[in-house]
């Protein structure tokens, strides 16, 4: 199950918990029972290059093969 990070609008009181996917999101701190949203990060994968495409290896490996 994913881990979702939220903070309070009102104390700043910073979070995380587990939840399913389906489970709607919590909407009141437990601290003071202000206004949670949702803190969203980084994104865990990073590609970097020229790019990856499906013919970046084909034309070596084909034209070894050929000769």
């Amino acid at each position: 199950m994913p881990k979702y990070s939220y903070a309070c609008t009102v104390c700043d009181h910073r979070f995380e918990t587990v939840q399913s996917i389906h489970a709607a999101s919590l909407t009141e701190c437990p601290e003071c029972h202000g206004e949670l949203r949702k803190i969203f990060g980084n994104v865990g994968v990073t590609f970097k290059g020229s790019g990856f495409y499906r013919t970046d290896s084909r034309s070596a490996a084909t034209s070894g093969a050929s000769e």
